[in-house]
């Protein structure tokens, strides 16, 4: 099963469903130990563990120390930027940031800037001009370290593309994670030449999703699960084109042989993979495979292009 090799760029082991922890409700032993060798075994080679706060993403930075397939983000989500000025001084909070990821770029584990950006389906928890604001001061964390940045747009594409327009030279590229836009949305994204489009469960939920997702070049992609969310379910348009199954059982009778039924996890990102080889009607799904793998090295791990990521394409050129 483990020929495909594939990188996860979204999974969020910091969220409490991969303690066992279900609305408050201990179910099951933590088992981040036991999601990673499944999704070993399915072919994920790396795992960008998602920060979406400060305290997050220190946490994210300990779960990357633990395993050297794992690596992860810094910053702050739009819906939680009202942090910087509940810490009583704004500026000592990015300072704070800034701290984290430098440390975590010493110790090879931080990628990214981010989850950061907009997100005006959720405005009730953080006002419009506080996100605005501070997705702004993200790119000055990007600029100072040279990072690219993993970014959240929800129902904001506008505001979005403005801002990223305004700061297009002040971060390495990007992706827009977990991208559920229209055409049009996905067009603007698309305009700037160093982002890329992150395809998850959500990304392809309805006939319509599938139809923007396929104007999306492989070139300019990347998958992901967005675990424990946005999973591919049975009532999903993309789900007939999904191959590779996981037996799975609810959370009150957890079994670690078993997926938990509706918590997402990385092995499933081979599920994203088929969806996208199968919609857009691409036989060769190693070759897919490849591209995505390589985007992704390009944005997030470009010390790796010339050896890993060219040998592969190489290789693939030559048996095609």
């Amino acid at each position: 099963m483990a020929s495909l090799k594939m990188i996860d760029i979204a999974v969020n082991f910091t969220d409490g469903m991969f303690k066992g922890l279900y609305h408050g409700k201990n179910c099951h032993v933590p088992d981040i130990a036991t999601v990673l060798n499944r999704a070993w075994s399915a072919g994920v080679d790396r795992i960008i563990v998602t920060g979406g706060s400060l305290e997050e993403s220190r946490e994210a930075l300990a779960i990357a120390e633990t395993d050297g397939r794992l690596f992860c983000t810094v910053g702050v989500h739009p819906t939680r930027c009202n942090e910087f000025e509940e810490s009583g001084d704004p500026e000592k909070h990015y300072q704070d940031l800034f701290s984290l990821a430098k440390e975590g770029m010493q110790k090879g584990k931080v990628v990214a800037i981010g989850e950061c950006g907009l997100d005006y389906d959720r405005l009730q928890f953080c006002s419009a001009d506080i996100q605005k604001k501070y997705f702004e001061k993200q790119f000055e964390l990007a600029y100072a370290t040279n990072l690219p940045m993993f970014l959240h747009m929800r129902a904001a594409a506008e505001d979005f593309c403005e801002i990223v327009e305004r700061n297009k030279n002040r971060f390495t590229g990007g992706v827009a994670h977990s991208f559920t836009g229209s055409a049009l949305d996905r067009d603007k994204l698309l305009s700037f030449d160093k982002m890329y489009l992150g395809v998850n469960g959500c990304s392809l939920k309805t006939a319509e999703n599938l139809d923007v997702m396929k104007g999306i070049p492989v070139e300019r992609m990347m998958i992901e699960t967005d675990s424990p969310y946005c999973d591919i379910k049975n009532t999903h348009a993309g789900m007939k084109f999904v191959k590779s199954t996981w037996p799975s059982k609810k959370k009150e009778k957890y079994d670690q042989e078993s997926l938990v039924k509706g918590r997402n996890e990385p092995c499933l990102v081979r599920q994203v993979l088929e969806v996208v080889a199968g919609y857009k009607g691409l036989g060769d799904i190693n070759q897919v495979s490849s591209t995505l793998y390589h985007n992704t090295c390009r944005v997030f791990f470009p010390q790796d292009l010339d050896a890993a990521a060219d040998a592969l394409l190489s290789g693939h050129n030559e048996t095609d």
